[in-house]
């Protein structure tokens, strides 16, 4: 066990929530010591938590002027979007933690606290001096409570206020849970008001049914069946990314469909709906769609319009990526760790480098773990000419939000990988082929029994698994066939116990999306999913879901 990792507060007065979260942290591998890991994201200032919170945490904050006491505002991903001191010194403070506008407050992030332990708990708690995990923040007693949308019953962000240790009050919770009430009723006011406006908006509008209308809010798409005959989930991605982007009250553009149809788009915003916006799609013809259909033929043929290839972890992804850069060597490939590692400065100015190259690929090898500003880099690039080819990687499509998204909608050329479990056909050749890469030159192959076990596994860590399973055997004998007793314990079965059915293999599908649409967040993906915690991982015993 590492020295410095903290078994959790000892002794018989410890509250059992209190010592259940210091677990937690413990087996996120948090040093107490340790600075925080909190790297600061953009903050939505048009959002609907924000919009409804503010009226609430002015009063409050006013009524709070000479106590020496903080307040701070997290969003649903905990990501703090407000802050306010009455003390200038407990800012410095917090600035010098890096509890920062954007930063996220996750217990896997920083530990026991009175924000991220409420996103587990899903209920208020009091958390004050060494009941914090980090020591930094064992100087301070909090209190944080939920913020629930009346309507979803999600939660939509933790309301916190913080006082140092010997300044606490017993009265700091009912007061912190009156203003969330207020501002719960307030986002119930705001919700009614917004879908309502959106509602009206779209009603008005799709009185003619053969022209496709969508309307797009913060949580919500409607659309008639015109729009749902024409549009692909891609192409609404893309809509959600150009109407969230447009700087203008209306703009029309004109863009390719995936299904190769020119049309004409125009984004009206609406007024009283929070990021609302009213698309008229029309499908245009002639000249005019000779025109469309041209500049973007002309885009993919000169400029070459970037290719994409997403999947689960695993897949294959940047495998299959240096194959189409074999069409156009030589090949550069931009990965999102080098910007963590390096800095996203020094990320830019080679990315910037690579694609002044007239020729050759560029591919940038998992958009989905981009920061905003790369991301904006990439997609600049995209229309410039000359430029080499540009070829992405993602998660699955249906994942992806905002940027990525958007930068997504962009890629002509898509190409979806699927899980090793799905392609049990292809399992004997790619085992063989893999056999003959890590261990060349050598008289080795798969003996039939040894197949069908590879072909029962469920492989949730599908490609990276079945290569580290064949590395494995090749060490076992220089020699022969490999068989089943070559293979690790856990391996050696050779009929599937409990295969998926169809609608098993669906639901799996469906659990392992949200987990990732979540970053992992099982309290998060179990409220998009509709379902329980416990509900949650129970299904993910059943599906087998260990990784994601």
């Amino acid at each position: 066990m590492d020295s410095h990792r903290p078994a959790g507060p000892a002794g018989a007065g410890v509250r059992e929530d209190i010592a259940l979260s210091w677990q937690r942290a413990t087996m996120s591998g948090l040093d107490p010591s340790a600075e925080f890991d909190t790297a600061a994201h953009d903050v939505d200032l048009r959002s609907s938590l924000l919009v409804g919170a503010m009226p609430v945490l002015e009063e409050l904050e006013e009524n709070l002027r000479g106590s020496n006491y903080c307040t701070l505002l997290v969003d649903r991903d905990c990501r703090v979007v407000r802050r306010w001191f009455d003390d200038p010194r407990l800012e410095c403070g917090f600035d010098a933690l890096n509890v920062t506008l954007g930063a996220c407050l996750l217990e896997e992030n920083i530990g026991t606290n009175a924000l991220g332990t409420v996103m587990v708990t899903r209920q208020g708690i009091s958390i004050s001096g060494h009941e914090h995990f980090a020591k930094s923040l064992q100087g301070f007693s909090c209190y944080g409570h939920p913020i629930r949308h009346p309507l979803t019953k999600r939660i939509e962000g933790v309301l916190d206020i913080t006082a140092i240790v010997d300044q606490a009050s017993p009265l700091l919770p009912p007061l912190i849970s009156r203003a969330v009430h207020d501002i719960e009723q307030r986002l119930l006011d705001g919700s009614r008001t917004s879908e309502k406006s959106l509602l009206l908006a779209f009603q008005g509008a799709a009185g003619l049914r053969r022209r496709a209308i969508l309307a797009i809010g913060e949580d919500i798409v409607l659309s008639n069946h015109a729009a749902n005959d024409l549009l692909s989930p891609g192409d609404i991605a893309l809509l959600r990314a150009l109407a969230e982007e447009s700087p203008r009250e209306e703009q029309t553009v004109e863009l390719t469909l995936e299904a190769g149809v020119a049309v004409s788009i125009e984004i009206s915003r609406v007024g009283g709906a929070c990021r609302g916006a009213l698309l008229r799609v029309d499908r245009v013809s002639g000249d005019r769609a000779r025109a469309v259909l041209h500049r973007s033929q002309t885009k993919l043929k000169e400029v070459g319009a970037p290719r994409m290839v997403t999947g689960v972890p695993g897949t294959g992804r940047s495998t299959r990526a240096r194959e189409l850069a074999a069409e156009h060597p030589p090949l550069k490939v931009m990965r999102p760790a080098a910007a963590l590692l390096e800095g996203g400065a020094e990320w830019a100015c080679e990315f910037e480098e690579a694609m002044r190259r007239p020729k050759g690929t560029v591919c940038v090898d998992g958009i989905d773990l981009l920061s905003s500003e790369l991301l904006d880099l990439v997609v600049d690039w995209v229309d410039r000419d000359p430029r080499p080819d540009l070829i992405l990687t993602a998660g699955p499509i249906a994942g992806l939000t905002g940027r990525a998204a958007a930068l997504a909608g962009m890629a002509m050329i898509r190409e979806e990988l699927v899980p090793l479990a799905t392609r049990r056909k292809d399992i004997p050749g790619l085992a063989a082929a893999m056999l003959s890469e890590v261990a060349p030159n050598r008289a080795l192959h798969l003996a039939p029994s040894l197949i069908q076990a590879l072909a029962a596994q469920s492989w949730p860590g599908n490609l990276w698994e079945l290569k580290a399973v064949i590395s494995y055997l090749a060490q076992q004998r220089s020699v022969g066939a490999l068989t089943v007793r070559d293979l690790p314990e856990q391996y050696r079965s050779t009929s599937l116990d409990h295969p998926l059915t169809a609608l098993d293999q669906a639901e799996r599908d469906v659990i392992v999306t949200a987990l990732k649409a979540a970053d992992g967040n099982k309290v998060r993906a179990a409220e998009e999913l509709g379902i329980s915690r416990t509900t949650l991982y129970a299904r993910m015993r059943t599906l087998r879901i260990t990784t994601y």
